[in-house]
This record gives structure tokens, sequence and C-alpha cells, in this order.
């Protein structure tokens, strides 16, 4: 198979396909996706599984970048957050922009740009939950990156979906 080229995979053709299923995984009805308060009564799931999502493709960044911990702690603050409700915007705004600060760097590197995108978007989850469907759709950037593979993008969605419905069901 030949390889995919990242201009082909466009975010908004990922995150509509990421909506619908979250609308059908979630059993919400599609009008709630408008505005800053969709999903706000998953909030705390939805931010496990974007942290799991970024989490995923991590190591296409730190195999590369081992020094650099901004991803990682992004993520972790995600996580803090959904574990204890305890919620700072500055702490959760300083990790988000940290992680895509570290995106940044990264431009020749796309699969470690991407999965430092995702942990930026997986803590902002914190915040809106409709950010956890950026972290989503950067992860498969990443997974396609990494691959180079049209495969990646099933089976990234596939994982995504299944750690989702495993969400629900505790």
């Amino acid at each position: 198979m030949q390889g995919v080229r990242q201009e082909k995979i466009k975010l908004p053709v990922l995150v509509s396909g990421i909506r619908r299923s979250l609308v059908k995984l979630l059993n919400r009805p599609a009008s709630e996706l408008a505005g800053h308060h969709a999903f706000k009564s998953d909030q705390k799931i939805l931010a496990v599984w974007a942290a799991d999502c970024a989490e995923h493709v991590l190591p296409y960044f730190e195999c590369n970048h081992p020094k650099d911990g901004r991803p990682r702690k992004a993520i972790e603050a995600c996580r803090a957050w959904a574990a204890t409700g305890v919620f700072r915007m500055a702490d959760i705004r300083k990790a988000s922009l940290a992680a895509h600060a570290a995106a940044r760097g990264m431009r020749e590197d796309a699969a470690a740009c991407y999965a430092a995108r995702a942990a930026g978007q997986a803590v902002a989850t914190a915040h809106v939950p409709t950010h956890s469907i950026g972290a989503a759709a950067y992860a498969i950037k990443a997974a396609v990156a990494y691959s180079n593979d049209a495969n990646s993008i099933i089976k990234e969605r596939n994982w995504q979906l299944q750690r989702l419905r495993n969400l629900r069901r505790i």
C-alpha cells in the first residue's frame, strides 16, 4: 500500500466523524454538539478518553524527544483534573499551551507534532468537553504520520472507540 500524505487527512473531516461517533456512543442528540457546553455531563469520561488517546500516541513524541516532558505533563494534568475535579484555569491553560509549544518545535517530525497537539487538546477538555474531539483527531494524525499507512486511520479510530466504550461501562 502506498504511503499516506498528511495533507490529505483533513482535520475537519476527522472531527466530523469523531463527533458522529460520540453522539452515537454517548447516546446524545446531535444538537448537544453546539457550543461549549456540549457533552458537559460526560466531561470527565471524555477527559479520561482524551488523555488515553493522547497517551496512546505519546511514544511518537517521546522516542525522539525524551527530555521534553511538556506533552506528558499535559496528559497528567488532564488525568489529575478528571480524578479530583480540582480546576484551576491557569494550570490547565499553561499545560495546554506548553504541549502546543512543544508541537510547534516539531515541524520536521509530524508524528511528534501531532502527538504533542493531542496532549494539548486532551488537557483542554477540563475546560471545554469538545476538546476531546481534537485530542482524538490529532492522535489519528499522529498514528498515520508515524506509520505512513492508510490502515492506521482505521486502527487508531477502532482503538479509540473501543476505549470509549470501555469507559462508558465503568
